[in-house]
């Protein structure tokens, strides 16, 4: 019996290896059917089935709609590689059909069959669409013949047999609703080269390419009753920054195509007509794009998003100990213009230290909009021991499915905050009265014999007796007046940041000026609108938090500030809000900006002394 063992395991091992590598084998067999996506009825094309396997008993679909002109023809190719000493072989066998279309209209392949090792596998389904012939006839197409041979000095490209068409998916979109423009190659010629491409500015839109295959086929479309191979040169999201009309300017790109030159040849297949190349320089077509402004009935937690959004809020605990840290975030999900999109605000109780918010993108670029999630992160320290509450955030976006305002809350957070560690709270942190103890000491009775002087001999009522005590009396009230008044203006906290807001903003954009000679683009505007926000905040006293450009025209118009000066301030924060995603600015409209908001500070506070005044 033990023997019976010995010799039964290995043949089941072995069995089961036979099995398993058999399944191996058969599950990597690939049955793959290729045609054109388009074909042009009247005309020929091929339909290929490849098979990585020796097969036998290929059986085509019923095809109805296209006639079988020839087939299979067979092919079989064997390629060998070794890479890091392992040896992979592969093999392909080609069955090619000639079909030809015989009505217009789209039709579908139904799935092949062929057999390999006893099983059965099947093709993939393909759709065709075919397309109705030029609508030239036979003998217009010869009289064109016919003139292009009586002009062969100077062979041309017509502007019907190449052209490049700029195509929008949206004429009239919504302000930063995003679409698609598309430039598209037509030709009905054999393309040789390219040469220098312009492709037009997109100015007042925010621009995300669209990435396109490197190796992308010709495709058959038909435009204007003929048919044209096409291909995608470029695609491109376009997010429109304000209302009304906006046109796409011209653009163009430098071709060379093969056409015939009219002079024909003897070869040994017979007389052949000569080609040569011809440049050609094409021009895109301007479009006039129709931007359509939001509602006017905008919330006060709109936050500048368009698209189709959800929020997934959380809080990392709701019972922590003061002067620890919590962290309050908001997961913004969705497709739209989520790079323009502004933060949620957060309101904290007031005995909370704030940060700013920390930002992660996570984006992909879709032909309707941007999709993916925007995870913005805000953190508060509590001083204080004691219950409080975080109210519902808000966030309103414009949903472009029902054309109306939507918004999204948060719950309300409840927190729990217990005594904490005074030790970890930096210096100036709050200080509980808890913390604050009265010690008292008993001074010793002095024992021992006293000492007497004479009386004509006491400092006590003489001139410098009187003069000790006068005069550090004076020099403490002076310096009790003196600490008093600074106190009095330390304490008004808005006073004191409205006071320092043009020394900040100096100093703030003295790193400007620094990214602007690094040529950091995106760190130069990012700290350009960093210094005019903070600005405001300061001299008006009102939060970054809270801060917004609606409240800030309110504010200066208040203060009587020219709505000339308002503008230019409003213009920088557009163009700083703007130029971080759009292409790249040159070097003298960064250091235009730069002098313009240095200018624009220094004009405001002229402005605020003379209205003081």
């Amino acid at each position: 019996m033990r023997n019976r063992r010995n010799i039964g395991m290995p043949l089941l091992w072995l069995f089961a290896w036979l099995v398993s590598g058999y399944t191996a084998v058969t599950a990597q067999v690939t049955f793959k059917a290729t045609a054109p996506a388009t074909v042009v009825q009247g005309e020929q094309f091929r339909l290929s089935y490849v098979l990585n396997e020796e097969g036998k008993d290929l059986r085509l679909p019923d095809m109805p709609d296209f006639e079988v002109l020839f087939g299979p023809s067979t092919s079989t190719s064997f390629s060998q590689r070794t890479v890091n000493g392992k040896t992979t072989s592969e093999r392909s066998v080609s069955y090619t059909y000639i079909l030809m279309a015989n009505e217009t209209g789209t039709f579908t392949i139904q799935p092949a069959t062929i057999q390999v090792g006893g099983s059965e596998y099947k093709s993939n389904t393909l759709t065709v669409e075919v397309l109705p012939p030029d609508e030239a006839s036979p003998r217009a197409a010869e009289g064109q013949r016919g003139e292009e041979r009586s002009s062969a000095a100077s062979p041309t490209v017509s502007a019907k047999d190449a052209f490049i068409r700029a195509i929008v998916s949206k004429s009239s979109p919504y302000e930063q609703e995003g679409f698609t423009v598309t430039f598209r190659l037509y030709t009905t010629l054999n393309i040789v080269n390219f040469g220098k491409i312009r492709f037009p500015e997109f100015e007042g839109f925010m621009v995300e390419e669209i990435e396109l295959p490197m190796n992308q086929q010709l495709q058959m479309e038909r435009y204007e009753g003929r048919n044209y191979y096409t291909a995608d040169l470029r695609k491109t999201l376009l997010f429109p920054q304000r209302s009304g009309q906006i046109t796409i300017p011209s653009g163009s790109i430098e071709m060379v195509f093969s056409v015939p030159s009219g002079r024909r040849v003897s070869t040994f297949f017979g007389s052949q007509e000569m080609m040569v190349d011809v440049n050609k320089d094409m021009v895109t077509n301007p479009v006039a794009i129709n931007v359509k402004p939001l509602p006017a009935n905008r919330p006060a937690s709109y936050a500048n998003a368009v698209g189709t959004f959800t929020m997934n809020p959380s809080i990392s605990d709701t019972r922590i100990r003061a002067n620890e840290a919590l962290t309050l975030r908001l997961e913004l999900s969705g497709t739209g213009n989520l790079k323009l999109i502004r933060n949620p605000e957060v309101r904290f109780p007031d005995n909370f230290e704030t940060y700013d918010p920390t930002v992660n993108n996570s984006f992909n670029v879709a032909t309707n909009g941007l999709t993916g999630i925007r995870t913005i992160e805000y953190m508060a320290i509590p001083r204080y021991e004691g219950q409080y509450t975080i109210p519902p955030v808000e966030f309103t976006f414009f949903d472009l499915n029902s054309r109306t305002y939507k918004t999204l809350t948060s719950p309300e957070y409840r927190l729990e905050i217990d005594k904490g560690d005074p030790s970890a709270a930096p210096a100036g942190a709050f200080v509980s009265r808890q913390d604050v103890k009265v010690e008292q000491d008993i001074r010793f009775l002095k024992t021992g014999e006293p000492s007497y002087t004479s009386s004509i001999s006491f400092f006590a009522g003489s001139l410098g007796y009187w003069l000790w005590y006068l005069v550090p009396l004076l020099l403490l009230l002076t310096a009790y007046l003196v600490n008093r008044k600074q106190a009095i203006e330390n304490a008004n906290v808005a006073l004191v940041r409205t006071r320092k807001a043009n020394k900040v903003a100096i100093r703030r954009l003295k790193v400007a000026e620094k990214y602007l000679k690094e040529e950091d683009k995106e760190r130069f505007y990012e700290e350009v609108l960093r210094t005019v926000w903070g600005y405001f905040s300061d001299k008006l006293s009102i939060p970054v938090a809270r801060l917004s450009k609606n409240n800030i025209e309110a504010e200066l118009s208040e203060l009587g500030v020219e709505d000339e000066l308002v503008g230019t301030f409003m213009q920088i924060l557009d163009t700083c809000e703007f130029a971080r995603y759009a292409p790249g600015e040159s070097h003298a409209e960064m250091d235009r900006l730069y002098r313009e908001t240095l200018e624009a500070i220094g004009e405001m506070e002229n402005r605020l002394k003379l209205k003081k005044k």
